[in-house]
């Protein structure tokens, strides 16, 4: 993926990682398009960044998710990154029979979102030079957390689509996951000042180093995620799951 000269679409660009990534993107020097559901935060985004615009999106809305590929498309022709990052992480107690909304909504939003999406570009990003997807996952996709079963298994189903669509669009569109550690951002409640989770600048920053190199690899993993991604190739899965269910 190129670093500079694109056009980039960040979903969940509004706050978090998705804003991080798409301000330094924009610091680059590419053209940056962010959309969210909350409008006054879009809006604060992109205030005094020429270059760098804003769209409200449902991604949980099929029809809007269309109405809006039409609509960028005609706006921004040259369209050719798509960064699938808008997503949301509820706590669940699965030991007995409990209301389903939370999980469904996770399904809907971190799965079926991102899929969608891409449907719905996919066939103009096929056409565009230097064409890329990247996938936001988590290192949860590859040991859970357990008081997060759908939303690993939501960052899971990701990073498998991930793999299927790399070899599907290969030579036609770059396919990029992009698996994030724990980071201090408002996914959750009290997440941005937990002291042992990364600060969201330390983690921006060495992902658009990761970004940088040529070419880019397959996989974007600061350090801080690497225990989680090799934990089953390290035999470290149970030490790895112990960690997690003790947060």
């Amino acid at each position: 993926m190129n670093t500079t000269g694109n056009t980039i679409l960040v979903s969940g660009g509004g706050s978090g990682i998705g804003l991080a990534l798409a301000q330094r993107w924009h610091d680059a020097g590419n053209i940056v398009i962010i959309t969210g559901r909350n409008a006054a935060k879009l809006d604060a985004a992109i205030t005094g960044r020429p270059n760098m615009s804003a769209m409200t999106l449902d991604v949980t809305d099929a029809d809007a998710i269309a109405t809006f590929a039409k609509d960028i498309v005609a706006k921004h022709p040259g369209l050719n990154v798509l960064v699938n990052n808008a997503g949301i992480m509820s706590s669940e107690d699965a030991s007995a029979k409990r209301d389903l909304a939370d999980a469904e909504a996770t399904v809907l939003t971190n799965v079926l979102g991102p899929i969608r999406l891409t449907d719905a570009l996919i066939d103009h990003l096929a056409t565009q030079n230097d064409a890329a997807i990247v996938n936001v996952t988590s290192g949860l996709a590859f040991v859970p957390l357990p008081k997060a079963p759908t939303y690993s298994a939501t960052k899971a189903a990701m990073h498998s689509y991930s793999v299927a669509l790399r070899i599907q669009l290969a030579g036609e569109v770059e396919v990029i996951e992009l698996a994030p550690p724990a980071v201090r951002t408002d996914l959750t409640p009290g997440q941005s000042t937990r002291e042992n989770y990364m600060p969201l600048d330390d983690f921006a920053d060495e992902v658009m180093a990761l970004f940088a190199q040529a070419p880019t690899p397959e996989e974007i993993l600061v350090q801080n995620v690497l225990p989680l991604r090799h934990a089953e190739a390290n035999g470290t899965v149970p030490q790895v799951l112990g960690m997690l269910a003790s947060l």
